[in-house]
């Protein structure tokens, strides 16, 4: 396993007031989010990443909105559209592109690839493939945290189609009953796959669902790194004082198809360029000029350093190995020397 010591670990503090260094952080996080999948969509076709890749393009306001609204010891757990996640909470972008290649040096040892990106030493608990298998789990940190009397919040991610899973209201029921500290967190990006929300819910606003187990639920901007930022701001601070959990409805859109393979054939060419014209990054960027937060030679030192970063990320993950044979029978278990693993 690769050393670690290339992680940016955001400090141990939270924004309250938005300033030139928080609108900085959002644009060269959102930056190298973005940069990263652009890259990653290019080398899947290569077919040198394999299986399934859901980029988050669009939805990179939640993520940066979120790390500054929290601490960097609060736990993130997510679904399978998991890249930008481990990125807000420090871990350089070398073992996320290691991991997509299937390298050993990746994140989670190259047994994961793009949908279960993990990293318990940040407080990121996975991307999990199963729709709405993290909900629960993300319930479960929380309930850890409460247990050991600790002040840390859970964040759990989910797409709007994990909440037609009955984990979901099983977990919001439990979560109310016993007050726990977790931000349940609906990225609504319109589509569960192809399929629209107005398709499949008699509830549009999403958010209201909460309202059946009397469960604090708002609708947030998803593509405001300022309306993410606060929500969640508030969402904690009730978390940390015992009141509980609370449900957001952070409204968002994804440029890219369900996955690479999803040719977005069930909405407009209008509708896209709609939601590109709110794309966040611009929003900051352009925040960042009209304050005179950089020159335009600034931002372009970071985008310059920012493309280094990637292209170290590329070469690192070109020249890992790949896992050998032998390791499909570690990290199964616990205890090493388990007796009913055998070798065949």
């Amino acid at each position: 396993m690769a050393t670690k010591t290339a992680k940016t670990k955001k400090s141990n503090k939270i924004t309250t007031e938005l300033s030139k260094e928080t609108y900085l952080f959002w644009y060269e996080k959102m930056l190298l989010m973005r940069k990263l999948e652009e890259k990653a969509a290019q080398y899947y076709i290569q077919q040198k990443i394999r299986g399934f890749l859901h980029l988050y393009n669009g939805q990179e306001a939640i993520v940066a909105g979120a790390v500054t609204a929290t601490l960097s010891n609060d736990n993130m757990i997510t679904a399978y559209r998991c890249h930008a996640h481990p990125i807000g909470k420090g871990l350089h972008p070398k073992y996320i592109m290691a991991e997509l290649f299937g390298k050993v040096t990746g994140c989670s040892k190259g047994k994961g690839g793009s949908m279960h990106m993990f990293d318990a030493s940040l407080h990121f608990y996975g991307g999990h493939g199963i729709v709405g298998g993290q909900i629960p789990l993300g319930a479960g940190l929380a309930f850890a945290d409460k247990y050991k009397g600790n002040n840390n919040v859970t964040l759990c991610f989910m797409g709007d189609g994990a909440i037609r899973q009955g984990a979901f209201h099983e977990t919001l029921n439990m979560a109310m009953n016993w007050k726990l500290p977790v931000i349940f967190i609906i990225e609504n990006n319109n589509y569960a796959m192809g399929t629209s929300v107005e398709r499949v819910s008699n509830v549009h606003d999403l958010y209201k669902l909460g309202y059946a187990y009397e469960m604090p639920s708002f609708p947030v901007d998803g593509m405001s790194c300022e309306a993410v930022h606060y929500a969640i701001l508030e969402a904690a601070e009730r978390a940390r004082k015992g009141e509980g959990p609370t449900l957001l409805e952070i409204k968002t859109y994804r440029y890219k198809g369900h996955s690479m393979s999803d040719p977005r054939k069930y909405r407009t060419k209008e509708e896209e360029e709609k939601y590109i014209q709110e794309d966040p990054i611009l929003k900051v960027m352009n925040t960042i000029r009209k304050n005179k937060f950089a020159s335009d030679k600034e931002l372009e030192t970071i985008e310059t350093r920012l493309d280094s970063e990637i292209q170290e990320a590329i070469q690192f993950a070109e020249e890992s190995p790949f896992p050998a044979p032998e390791d499909l029978y570690n990290d199964v278990y616990v205890q090493n020397d388990y007796p009913y693993i055998k070798e065949f």
